[in-house]
């Protein structure tokens, strides 16, 4: 068994080439390697690949070529086990309106294999909020306990390696906390967690390491730590006494006027210091009310890998 929870190799996948159509590489070549115990962010602007590699991991979609092992299993040598071994949490809310969320946590768990001495339905409903609406029927769950139900289904068969697709999308405060709660504590207790979501914050407060994909490819991979920090810029925030007008500032430096009078002076930290600002702007007689620092994030980084938001 590896460090790794999941590893992918040379993974492609190739939509359509049949009857005249052109052929759509929605995969090409994916290199990636998911460390056991770890919170993983999968990001990328729409249409990047994200929901294809995901279907793929979960055996939803049948991939090119390329290899995929999960959890130590082949995915073409040890189908089952490799499938048994990942939950996803789809972003659709696919609920049967018809079923009680205990039911569908039951006929899940059976369509998984487990058998009812081991089922841990009481369990999961509790993990997720749902005790009080054990036995209603679906239909009548709001939007967010229905995705509270997604998570249970995915939780069943009590996998190594839970996949979140935009858990959060569409979903208020509470939920949001709600659901980060379990996520750590799931973590905690072992669970090798992938989380894909547009909440760039989000992310990278929660995810330990991150890959972003573009165009079927990973151009990144990287704690987040260091991912954020490949960024050499940085944003000095000045609030001067007065307004002020045209200023002579050293070479690199941006200037944004913003609300309330403050000025967003930004620059390479590498070819120019906060202090050389400074000095530009006393020289210029400019006297600061108040002035603060803004490091670079996530977001900052996503825009620069991807030019998307």
């Amino acid at each position: 068994m590896t460090d790794n929870a999941i590893e992918i190799a040379d993974l492609r996948k190739v939509y359509g080439g049949q009857g005249g159509e052109a052929p759509k590489e929605a995969l090409k070549g994916v290199d990636l390697a998911v460390p056991r115990g770890s919170i993983f962010g999968l990001l990328g602007p729409n249409g990047a690949g994200k929901s294809t590699l995901i279907n793929i991991l979960a055996g939803l979609v049948v991939k090119t070529s390329g290899k995929v092992r999960i959890w130590g299993f082949d995915q073409d040598a040890n189908p089952r086990q490799s499938r048994a071994a990942i939950g996803v949490m789809p972003q659709e809310l696919n609920v049967d309106p018809f079923f009680s969320p205990r039911d569908a946590l039951e006929v899940q768990a059976g369509l998984y294999g487990v058998p009812r001495s081991e089922r841990r339905t009481d369990e999961i409903l509790r993990l997720i909020g749902l005790e009080a609406q054990a036995n209603a029927y679906a239909r009548t769950l709001s939007g967010g306990m229905r995705r509270r139900l997604l998570l249970g289904k995915a939780l069943v068969h009590w996998p190594q390696v839970l996949v979140l697709d935009e858990p959060t999308a569409g979903v208020d405060i509470e939920l949001r906390q709600m659901l980060w709660r379990n996520v750590r504590e799931l973590n905690r207790q072992g669970m090798t967690i992938i989380l894909t979501t547009h909440y760039l914050e989000e992310a990278q407060q929660m995810c330990d390491e991150i890959a972003i994909i573009d165009h079927g490819q990973v151009v990144a991979h990287d704690s987040t730590e260091a991912l954020v920090g490949r960024l050499d810029a940085k944003t000095l925030l000045v609030r001067p006494t007065a307004p002020v007008g045209a200023l002579t500032l050293p070479e690199g430096v941006t200037r944004e006027d913003r609300a309330q009078g403050w000025l967003a002076l930004g620059y390479p930290r590498s070819k120019v210091s906060a202090g050389q600002i400074l000095a530009a702007l006393s020289a210029a007689g400019v006297e600061i009310a108040d002035l603060s620092t803004a490091e670079p994030d996530l977001e900052d980084a996503f825009l620069a890998l991807t030019g998307s938001t």
